[in-house]
């Protein structure tokens, strides 16, 4: 039997009801453009929604960029929050911005989208599986076109060991409470901001923390002279080669040498991966809680072999092995997608060549971007819709640069070769290039 159909071809679909689905839902309100949301969980937040079906936080969860170079810019948070929210201060956020600008009604909760692709009429067809009295039922929907919001950090990344392992393995998406680490030896494979707090937490309870790490590491501290560290330098950006020298003597001052603690000396310049916002782990380690290990060789029974030779006893080890992108719903030829390993090619991360009615929102990474550098890509799509409407040769101006040479978008810096960074940008020339954009089709 074929599914129902449900035919509004003057909206434009929203998968997803996290930041950049609200962000999406909200500028096409702004521009008087009709939308219809999706959204997987019972409401909107996205992964800030830790009882979601797909949502990774854990109950420490908090931020590691401070809230005023985080929040959008149109719904500041209130004083009473804290600088570094954890995620139910969060979640409440944007259900406040949602409810303020009333954009709740307009999705549809419980939903996920099965598939997504152009109609041969015109427009496009979402497919949503939903719980209905029935069981499982898959209805269709035909749209103008697809914002794509669904976030970045759902799908696991699990690396493939070499050897067998006889205890518990545990990758960081599937991590809520600490209690899961009272007594035992801990392995935490990878050292980012996710690892390296879920270290923090785990030397409360278990009864030994290793952290095993591939090359070394800049960890930045949340305050700086007492304000959040993200908060200063806010005004004209220096070149890259001078902010580099000038922050890494800072951090020398204040955090000191992470070899010290058995950490690889970095082989690349800060800010050319993203940094560990978080000092606790050097406290922890410089009062002998936790362990710095090598990369790992192989599982090995109750155990596991690192690449210098040593072994050590475990019950558990926690993969902090970060996420793959995750568009299932999407023929990966309409993102010029290679797949895993890279990024869909993306004109600004967000325009493909492959159809005018398809966009990304949210798949950026940098550091001190925030939900406001999501929030310009929405106004970026809805002012660019509108112009189709009311300023066609700007609209066709815009559609000839997604055909074309991509900017660099990485403010001199040159980022590490790895997937998690190739969707990396540098928040002054992105925003810049974006807000450029908004203002050519005005």
């Amino acid at each position: 039997m074929e599914p129902p159909i449900s035919t509004d071809q003057r909206t434009y679909a929203v998968i997803g009801a996290g930041p950049s689905g609200l962000a999406a839902a909200r500028n096409l309100q702004r521009a008087g453009v009709p939308w219809s949301g999706y959204e997987l969980a019972q409401g909107v937040g996205g992964l800030w929604d830790i009882d979601g079906p797909r949502s990774t936080v854990y109950e420490s969860a908090h931020l590691i960029s401070s809230k005023r170079t985080t929040e959008f810019a149109e719904f500041p948070m209130g004083e009473d929050v804290a600088d570094y929210p954890s995620h139910r201060e969060l979640l409440a956020y944007f259900r406040a911005f949602a409810d303020t600008h009333d954009l709740t009604s307009g999705f549809r909760f419980g939903a996920e989208v099965v598939a997504a692709a152009p109609h041969p009429d015109g427009g496009w067809t979402v497919t949503v599986e939903q719980d209905g009295q029935d069981g499982r039922q898959r209805t269709e929907h035909r749209h103008a076109g697809v914002l794509v919001a669904n976030g970045t950090l759902s799908e696991p990344s699990v690396p493939d060991f070499e050897g067998e392992f006889d205890g518990e393995v545990l990758h960081t998406s599937a991590y809520k409470s600490p209690t899961i680490f009272a007594g035992k030896r801990v392995l935490i494979i990878g050292a980012g901001n996710s690892g390296c707090d879920i270290a923090v937490d785990a030397v409360h309870h278990a009864a030994s923390v290793d952290l095993s790490v591939r090359r070394g590491y800049y960890f930045v501290p949340k305050y700086l002279f007492g304000k959040p560290a993200d908060t200063l330098n806010q005004g004209r950006p220096l070149p890259a080669r001078i902010k580099q020298a000038v922050d890494t003597r800072v951090l020398r001052m204040f955090t000191g040498d992470p070899t010290r603690f058995g950490f690889p000396k970095p082989d690349y310049r800060i800010y050319e991966s993203h940094p560990i916002v978080n000092t606790l782990v050097l406290h922890h380690l410089g009062h002998g809680d936790l362990r710095v290990r090598p990369d790992v060789e192989r599982l090995d029974g109750d155990g596991v072999a690192f690449r210098d030779g040593t072994r050590s006893p475990y019950d558990l080890v926690v993969l902090a092995t970060g996420y793959h992108l995750h568009y299932p719903f999407l023929d990966p030829a309409l993102l010029r997608w290679r797949g895993r390993g890279s990024a869909p090619d993306l004109y600004l991360n967000i325009f493909t060549q492959a159809d005018r009615d398809l966009f990304v929102l949210g798949m950026i990474e940098a550091s001190g971007i925030g939900w406001q550098g999501r929030y310009e890509q929405a106004e970026l799509v809805a002012s660019y819709l509108r112009a189709r409407r009311d300023a066609p040769d700007a609209a066709r101006a815009l559609e000839a640069r997604v055909a074309g040479p991509r900017p660099d978008l990485s403010g001199g810096y040159r980022y590490l070769g790895l997937e998690r960074m190739s969707y990396y940008v540098n928040k002054d020339a992105y925003r810049s290039a974006v807000r450029a954009e908004i203002e050519g089709l005005s």
